[in-house]
């Protein structure tokens, strides 16, 4: 499964000073990757950029497409092994860091300030962090507009992933429901039991395992 995680930078012209957003998507799942975005605007940026959660997926698609043309962007992807390695949390930072990493990498420059949605920065959490001056903002996928833009590149991105991974296993209906534990998904995994990519540190799959 190749999918782009990088964006394309050359000839777009940054806001300055240059602030990164960061997001993740995927936090909550039952199965999949936890994928962060990182996106520097640039000054063509879209009008209308939100919490993807408010946005339709036709809007967010429109939205994801603008941005990859007007600003710099990456992403960062933490597998489910990982993920029931070192828990939920500390996968989310490593995504997060992985994102600011391959950006500052490609983009060339460091940012000025990074924003974060939420409550809690990878800032001391996540081994590679290295940016200091760095804020949590609860909310800020809703407020803060670099913030809004990497909520639509790694929840965009990761439908992706899970589309593709729904083509092997479609009894679980990823397509649908992104390997969260909508009452369709619980029934299947009841049926069929958890697969290769299902997150077995989480709870319901722990308990459907020792059935099988």
């Amino acid at each position: 499964m190749t999918l782009p995680s990088i964006g394309p930078y050359g000839g777009i012209a940054l806001v300055r000073p240059h602030v990164m957003g960061i997001d993740e998507a995927g936090r909550g799942p039952l199965a999949g990757p936890v994928v962060a975005g990182a996106v520097l605007l640039g000054k063509n940026a879209p009008a209308g950029l939100d919490d993807s959660k408010k946005l339709s997926a036709s809007r967010r698609l429109q939205l994801e497409t603008e941005i990859h043309k007007t600003c710099l962007w990456a992403v960062g992807v933490v597998d489910v092994e990982t993920i029931d390695r070192i828990n939920i949390f500390a996968a989310t930072m490593l995504a997060m860091t992985r994102a600011a990493s391959s950006l500052c990498s490609k983009a060339g420059l460091e940012p000025d300030e990074v924003l974060v949605d939420g409550n809690k920065t990878p800032e001391g959490r996540s081994e590679g962090w290295r940016w200091s001056n760095v804020r949590a903002i609860v909310g800020g996928d809703g407020s803060e507009a670099a913030i809004s833009a990497a909520s639509i590149i790694a929840k965009q991105h990761r439908d992706r992933i899970m589309r593709v991974l729904a083509q092997a296993f479609p009894m679980y209906g990823w397509e649908r429901n992104a390997g969260y534990g909508t009452a369709g998904h619980l029934a299947a995994l009841r049926e069929h039991g958890p697969s290769p990519h299902h997150r077995r540190s989480f709870s319901p799959i722990a308990q459907l395992e020792m059935a099988f």
